[in-house]
């Protein structure tokens, strides 16, 4: 059902930092300056937690101590749920599978044996990843999923972002690998777009990047000298307080 006209919502939509998948190019440079940040104190590599940081600086935004549904990054009213993939060739991919939280649908539908009936456990993960973007949207609209691909050996990197939506569970048929995972084929296309492992409730997403994805490439920089640093700021012994 679409959104109803109203006499107090005319001419008033969701606030947008950019338009979708349309990352501006002051931005990239900014993740790229915090990046080169990172190699410069000496990391070789970024996890999630370092993307989300950097990703919030870069747009002025907030990276919250603890999701809010799928809400990592905010900024206003819009969210962002934020991945990183490492991959070998980040500018030539155009598949990637993202490991997008866990799904435990023993705890949620006290569904103890998720073998039992796979299209129940299936409908269930679904379900599951739906009420977290519920939560979400609640406080925050639009609510989008940003994804990088990172290669920090070669420091190429791909950077798309996509709006976070519900799965209409119908829309899926579920079956089980030798694995002993579920897997959740598109019934319109037989394309695989999700794998969820009983073994710690794990829940991937396939993606097909789209043509909006922004690639770049990072210049290594010269690593800071440990000692060079601590003189430079000054540090002493009078700095540690032993309790």
């Amino acid at each position: 059902m679409q959104r109803p006209r109203l006499r107090d919502n005319r001419g008033k939509g969701p606030f947008e930092l950019y338009p979708l998948g349309q990352i501006p190019d002051e931005i990239i440079c900014e993740i790229a300056k915090w990046m080169t940040y990172h190699f410069a104190i000496g990391k070789s590599d970024i996890n999630g937690e370092d993307w989300g940081d950097i990703f919030a600086k870069s747009i002025g935004g907030e990276h919250l101590s603890k999701p809010l549904g799928l809400a990592d990054v905010v900024y206003e009213e819009m969210a962002w749920s934020v991945k990183s993939v490492k991959l070998q060739n980040p500018h030539t991919t155009t598949k990637i599978r993202v490991i997008s939280g866990r799904c435990s649908p023993d705890y949620s539908y006290g569904i103890y044996d998720p073998h039992e009936d796979i299209a129940k456990t299936g409908e269930a993960v679904l379900a599951i990843w739906n009420e977290r973007i519920n939560i979400a949207k609640e406080r925050y609209e639009p609510l989008r999923t940003n994804v990088l691909v990172r290669n920090f050996n070669s420091l190429e990197f791909t950077l798309f972002e996509h709006e976070t939506l519900r799965y209409n569970t119908r829309d899926f048929i579920w079956k089980e690998n030798k694995r002993g995972n579920l897997e959740g084929f598109d019934i319109a296309t037989n394309t695989h777009r999700f794998t969820w492992q009983p073994h710690g409730s794990q829940f991937t997403i396939l993606y097909d990047l789209p043509s909006s994805v922004k690639k770049f490439k990072v210049r290594r920089p010269p690593v800071f000298d440990f000692e060079n640093m601590m003189q430079e700021i000054g540090f002493d012994e009078s700095w540690v307080t032993i309790l």
